[in-house]
């Protein structure tokens, strides 16, 4: 694999050149196949695999609709292929089960459709358990390079109702001003001023909660989705304001 600012400057030639796209595919399969075999937990054949179809046209989709303020392309990309697959998977499960799903097989009256029900739950909850734990892996390598951990920006939150709000504004002034991200990803430095000018915030403020706020904006700028569901509220405007 080659490094990110070379994978960078691929995927952007890539996004309306149909032979780059086919080259950066398969010059990523590799990935692309281990990404499939986390989704499915089974390694895809190398060939003649509908899955793992569908997750190189996912990959090709993720060329497709990559930014740069996204940050780091694999982590995005690697998103959408688990996106499209569960969708893959749950149609092909629609489609197995449509013979007899009203068909009763427990003792008790059960019927199939109701047992792969659960047994869709279990599998659901089984790949969100491990796609929340890699981002939480590849939020811990980021947060390396900033000089913060976990626990540091867990220890970071604002505890007072002003102090969070303010907080709150400076990160939906960021998420609203992309370039702010790009300098914080560029430069591994929180710009301050910036923050605290377009936020209505003491910078002083904003300073005694870096990590806090280090930690919220790496997981709005690198496709955390499941991390993002998880914070949300931590974000949303309040009522007050």
């Amino acid at each position: 694999m080659r490094g990110e600012a070379d994978i960078a400057w691929r995927v952007a030639a890539a996004r309306d050149d149909l032979r780059a796209a086919d080259a950066l595919i398969e010059d990523y399969l590799p990935f692309i196949r281990a990404e499939t075999a986390r989704a499915l937990l089974r390694l895809p054949a190398l060939e003649r695999d509908d899955a793992l179809s569908v997750a190189m046209i996912a990959f090709h989709e993720a060329i497709r609709g990559y930014k740069a303020g996204r940050g780091a392309f694999l982590p995005y990309a690697a998103l959408v292929i688990r996106s499209r697959l569960a969708n893959y998977r749950r149609a092909l499960r629609r489609q197995q089960a449509a013979l007899s799903l009203d068909a009763p097989v427990l003792k008790d009256g059960g019927t199939l459709a109701e047992t792969l029900a659960d047994a869709h739950n279990e599998v659901e909850e089984l790949l969100t358990r491990e796609a929340t734990r890699e981002e939480i892996e590849q939020l811990t390598q980021e947060l390396a390079g900033f000089g913060v951990t976990l626990a540091d920006a867990a220890d970071n939150c604002p505890r007072q109702q002003r102090t969070l709000s303010a907080c709150r504004r400076a990160l939906r002034h960021a998420r609203e001003n992309p370039e702010l991200l790009e300098e914080l990803l560029r430069t591994r430095r929180l710009p301050l001023s910036r923050l605290a000018l377009g936020a209505g915030a003491e910078r002083k403020t904003l300073e005694r909660h870096r990590n806090y706020l280090v930690a919220l904006l790496l997981i709005y700028t690198n496709g955390y989705e499941l991390l993002r569901g998880h914070l949300v509220h931590l974000t949303r405007e309040e009522a007050a304001e």
